[in-house]
């Protein structure tokens, strides 16, 4: 597997995050693929323009922020970033506690969201997640992102 092909880091994950809205835990969440290099800082801009267009709440305590095809500029290279909340964010009457932001290079977006939707349809995965200690639990159980 090559370097390029890992859109989730050690990094780009915090297990802590500390938004209290959906609109801070996007900012949060752009953040983080700021940090790995995956996006500029445009990139959030897009992000909250994608929430106002439709929500990207997702069900089982899942959002998934993402930028619109007009800033598809401000993405550099495919990346992920999970924040998980300790106290659930109201995401627009939903309660969430995953926020993984996903910026996406020439279409990579729709295997990664693919790959996330399956595993959280999975409430074994989902409990899993909501108690993993570190990091590396969280990629363990999200490890096909990977591939």
């Amino acid at each position: 597997m090559q370097m390029s092909e890992n859109v989730l880091a050690l990094t780009q994950i915090d297990l802590h995050g500390t938004a209290t809205t959906s609109s801070e835990a996007i900012d949060e969440a752009g953040r983080i693929l700021v940090a790995a290099g995956a996006v500029t800082a445009e990139y959030s801009r897009y992000m909250h323009d994608r929430e106002v267009l439709v929500s990207t709440y997702m069900g089982n305590f899942l959002a998934i922020p993402h930028g619109t095809n007009e800033g598809k500029d401000t993405v550099l290279a495919s990346a992920l970033s999970f924040v998980r909340y300790d106290e659930p964010i109201d995401w627009g009457g939903h309660p969430v506690r995953f926020v993984v932001g996903i910026a996406g290079k020439e279409g990579g977006h729709m295997r990664i969201l693919s790959s996330i939707a399956i595993i959280f349809s999975d409430e074994e995965q989902v409990d899993r997640l909501l108690v993993a200690e570190t990091p590396e639990d969280v990629l363990e159980i999200l490890g096909d992102v990977n591939v």
